[in-house]
């Protein structure tokens, strides 16, 4: 009974909001045509390719993406449950002749598709409209719908509503992204053969029209694919489960400071960042950005607009919820940086604190950095080195289990020479590191009790013994630290 009152007060709400059918209404904004015409293009640059594939949209209102998404699928289903709405958009697009258009709701249990049936399941704004109950009912049956390499897309307003239309009331659950991801991310389906299927994400995102033209980080959408669960998920698996997950993630920032999980947290990030001379407008990519405290600083002192990618789909969960009301231009991004994309002379500024040490091919990520960056433009990055020769056996065996690729100092620097950047600086940093290891490790061994009380013991000495590890691996020479910075002509 509760979850039929949550529908009919649902579907009250969206009788009222749409009686007069327009785009406003629908987005429930008073600017909504300005954000359309920005929006909608980018959310539909974020999809798969689908062309020619089966297409089934969830929600799909009076037909902002139906339409576009019947220009390149072989077959689109537009399906929702107001029939005022699903009959307009049935006016406005019934002329592409592969969309079938149906009035349902996407709760009732009667409602089914054939399994494996789909290619692209794509909704915008359903599932904030569904209890929590019910949205996980509806991803288990999305993904018996889905065929195996299919995608799932979908896109929610998180922590508070964007528009500006008045409400008498709003029902709307606006909540946290972690909610999302993991109702997903633990949706398991096995097909009585044997076989076992699950949901990998594939992209996880703050929508740049919202960040841009309201400095708004609540409007996140998620890419999926249907796998096998016995496909390997690699190294964000990893990353997520082991070297950062949540519990690690927080630790790591009581160490560095509020926001920060990379070496000497905000006083470093002052150090380096003023070294960028950066101007009010300019556009800065940082790669590996983990939980965003060096994206607001950047973004708020300077006035500069900053995309934060991570691998670490823990790392982003924490910098949108971070970003949440501070009203700066920063949008953040799940993303592996070797397989990104971006057009030619997109940046000004490359960023990066202590990430790159986990790519193997610096040469073609360095390329593609240049590739990236408009003439004139900068990059910037800290990482961790190996002084020059082979390593001993026991910082070797450290770098093969952390899996980083490491190479010294004056090495790293020629990289970036031979990517084509001028000016090329590579400073060995150690001397600071060791200071700045020391000052960490002097603060958390003060604040013992204190941490062990958040944390637990076992993490304080984690931590413990990790950072004099890493002090005596510096201070004997092995391990290095460098900064280095470059220009494009």
């Amino acid at each position: 009974m509760a979850a039929q009152g949550e529908r009919e007060i649902q579907k009250s709400y969206w009788i009222e909001h749409s009686s007069d059918l327009t785009v406003e209404a629908m987005m429930l904004d008073s600017k909504a045509a300005e954000l359309d015409k920005e929006e909608r293009p980018e959310v539909l640059s974020l999809l798969p390719p689908f062309k020619g594939k089966n297409v089934l949209e969830l929600g799909a209102g009076i037909g902002r993406f139906t339409g576009e998404l019947a220009k390149e699928a072989g077959h689109v289903t537009a399906l929702d449950f107001i029939k005022s709405v699903i009959k307009k958009n049935e006016k406005i697009n019934g002329h592409y002749k592969n969309i079938k258009f149906v009035c349902a709701d996407v709760t009732s249990p009667e409602l089914q598709f054939a399994p494996e049936s789909v290619d692209l399941l794509f909704s915008n704004w359903l599932l904030m409209y569904l209890s929590d109950a019910e949205v996980e009912d509806l991803a288990k049956r999305i993904l018996q719908w889905v065929k195996v390499g299919g995608y799932i897309f979908f896109r929610e307003s998180c922590f508070h509503q964007s528009g500006d239309c008045k409400r008498r009331n709003n029902p709307t659950h606006y909540r946290e992204p972690r909610f999302y991801t993991k109702v997903f991310k633990e949706c398991h389906l096995n097909d009585g053969n044997g076989n076992s299927f699950e949901l990998s994400l594939t992209g996880c995102k703050c929508i740049g029209a919202y960040v841009r033209n309201k400095k708004d980080q609540n409007q996140i959408c998620w890419i999926w694919q249907k796998v096998i669960s016995t496909v390997d998920k690699g190294f964000q698996h990893f990353l997520d489960n082991v070297q950062y997950n949540c519990s690690g993630i927080l630790r790591y920032e009581r160490v560095f400071g509020e926001g920060f999980v990379s070496t000497g947290g905000i006083e470093t990030t002052k150090d380096f960042v003023s070294k960028l001379e950066l101007k009010p407008g300019q556009k800065v990519l940082d790669v590996g950005c983990g939980i965003g405290g060096g994206d607001f600083y950047m973004a708020e002192k300077y006035d500069v607009e900053v995309v934060g990618i991570d691998l670490s789909i823990n790392m982003i969960s924490f910098a949108i919820e971070r970003a949440i009301g501070r009203k700066c231009a920063v949008e953040f991004e799940v993303a592996d940086c070797t397989k990104k994309t971006y057009p030619d002379n997109t940046f000004d500024v490359m960023y990066s604190r202590d990430t790159i040490l986990h790519i193997q091919d610096k040469p073609s990520l360095f390329r593609t950095f240049f590739k990236w960056l408009k003439p004139g433009g900068k990059v910037l990055i800290s990482d961790y080195c190996k002084r020059s020769g082979p390593p001993s056996p026991e910082f070797a065996e450290y770098i093969k289990q952390r899996g980083y690729d490491l190479h010294d100092v004056e090495a790293y620097g020629q990289m970036l020479r031979d990517a084509g950047f001028h000016d090329v600086t590579a400073e060995d940093r150690t001397d600071q590191f060791l200071k700045v290891l020391q000052k960490e490790l002097d603060a958390v061994e003060k604040d013992k009790d204190s941490f062990i009380g958040d944390f637990s013991e076992e993490d304080y000495f984690d931590i413990v013994n990790g950072w004099k590890a890493k002090l005596k691996r510096s201070s004997g020479g092995e391990q290095r630290w460098g900064l280095f910075f470059a220009q494009k002509k």
